[in-house]
């Protein structure tokens, strides 16, 4: 009973799109360790950019940074 947990900043992700990510994740496992799709588990978590950082700064304000073009 495979569980995937994907994390990605609250920047706009679609229904759409997450629903796409849900499949891929879970082809991936059916192709690659043969586990049944019925019982593969997939969960999205949005984090808010404030709260995610790289290098440690948060996303928040490297996206302003590279909006303001500095």
């Amino acid at each position: 009973m495979p569980y995937v947990n994907i994390k990605i900043t609250r920047e706009g992700v679609t229904a759409e799109q997450k629903q796409r990510l849900m499949q891929g994740a879970t082809q991936l496992l059916v192709d690659v360790l043969g586990k049944n799709p019925k019982t593969t588990f997939v969960v999205i978590e949005e984090v808010d950019t404030d709260n995610w950082g790289i290098a440690g700064e948060p996303v928040t304000a490297i996206r302003a940074r590279e909006k303001s073009g500095a």
